[in-house]
């Protein structure tokens, strides 16, 4: 079978490759939802619509729509209002949480964080002790690292046969440098992805592919 190159734009190939972690169970509802900027409402929508019709819901569910960054800012004044005030104190885990259930404002973590960092609130201590193991911090530029790795699904729809989507996504900036349809996950596959990377972006400074050497 020869590769096919995605027509899809890079943050559709983003959502693709997030939730086909998640729907596998290699990643957890909250990284799923802090990777995409979504909350776990949005991002319950979201999976049910790519389970029933695959990579076509997301390119569908993007157009026409709103960046999501482009909060009204009526909804920015009243959340960092009730930060400062009745919510005092909360971290970004707790306050997104109580504006959904007693506020009416359905938001990811991530804007949450977004809003009140951009008027230099932080958030306080967590009530959860820090667990052993700690998340690593992200790369400070893009091309650092490329993180690789391969989903086999129903792409184009529940009526369609199996392929494997090989990509990656860059650790700095969470894009998406390309992508590329297999049969099955091979070795020649990520030579072509790794290929095409280059010819494109350049070479990365170092790689990372899960369970191969």
């Amino acid at each position: 079978m020869q590769e096919e190159q995605l027509t899809l734009d890079n943050d559709t190939q983003k959502r693709a490759l997030v939730l086909t972690k998640l729907l596998a169970g290699e990643w957890t509802s909250q990284q799923a939802a802090d990777s995409l900027g979504l909350s776990q409402r949005q991002l319950r929508r979201l999976k049910k619509a790519y389970h029933r019709e695959g990579a076509s819901a997301l390119v569908h569910g993007n157009r026409g729509r709103r960046p999501r960054h482009a909060l009204p800012e009526e909804t920015r004044t009243r959340v960092v209002q009730l930060a400062q005030d009745k919510y005092s104190g909360f971290n970004h885990q707790h306050l997104t949480e109580k504006l959904a259930e007693d506020e009416g404002l359905d938001l990811s973590r991530s804007t949450v964080r977004r809003i009140l960092t951009d008027a230099a609130l932080a958030s306080p201590r967590p009530r959860r002790a820090p667990k052993h193991r700690s998340r690593r911090e992200r790369m400070p530029q893009a091309g650092m690292l490329l993180q690789a790795d391969a989903s086999r699904y129903q792409w184009l729809g529940p009526q369609s046969s199996y392929l494997t989507l090989i990509g990656g996504i860059d650790d700095a900036t969470g894009k998406v440098p390309w992508a590329v349809f297999r049969e099955q996950e091979d070795a020649q596959g990520y030579m072509l992805w790794l290929q095409a990377v280059v010819q494109r972006q350049g070479i990365p400074l170092a790689l990372y592919v899960d369970r191969h050497s």
